[in-house]
């Protein structure tokens, strides 16, 4: 049997990295340019809850629903002691270019928090949602802590957009220190132990 085996052509595996969990660990540092002229860092947002989201291009379809339904939602991240950051391969020039655009010509106008430039790649290799092959980042989201700590995360399909509500709820759950059972709600009771 193994002789049989030799004999085959085995087709060559490229080497994927595979996205590993990151909750319960530091969040990865980062600096980068962002738009509007900003530099941003994990640590300028030390003390704070963020939601560090990730989307693959600038000038696309369903990355301004969510870049403009954070942004619409902010006043309600930012009275949690929250802050949003979005993150793309593309360039704080071409994220400059699309907030200058007004959202009836495909842009996203005015908006309330950076985007970060992830132009090297390095930003979402560390946070495991680079795509090689595509060159970009898939819809990645992490809510990091007051201290640094990952608390949450998922990646998922580029064809689906995330649910602002969903990352308030998540958020409101990890704020209230107690046990939130399946589709708690903030207002609803926590769990009590035995």
């Amino acid at each position: 049997m193994p002789d049989a085996c030799k004999a085959k052509e085995i087709p060559m595996i490229e080497t994927i990295t595979t996205p590993r969990p990151l909750v319960g660990q530091h969040a990865p540092a980062f600096a980068m340019e962002a738009s509007g002229s900003q530099h941003v860092s994990l640590e300028q947002y030390r003390d704070q809850w963020l939601v560090l989201f990730f989307y693959p291009r600038d000038f696309t379809f369903v990355c301004p629903t969510e870049i403009l339904g954070f942004s619409d939602r902010l006043p309600e991240l930012q009275a949690m002691n929250a802050e949003v950051l979005g993150v793309s391969t593309d360039s704080a020039f071409v994220h400059d270019a699309w907030v200058r655009t007004p959202v009836a010509d495909g842009g996203l106008g005015a908006l309330s928090y950076p985007l970060g430039a992830d132009v090297t790649h390095e930003v979402s290799k560390a946070y495991g949602v680079y795509d090689p092959q595509a060159g970009l980042a898939l819809r990645g989201l992490f809510i990091i802590d007051p201290d640094g700590i990952i608390q949450y995360q998922v990646v998922h399909n580029l064809n689906v957009g995330r649910s602002v509500d969903e990352v308030l709820r998540v958020l409101t759950a990890l704020r209230s220190g107690g046990l939130c059972p399946v589709n708690w709600k903030p207002g609803q009771a926590l769990l009590v132990p035995a």
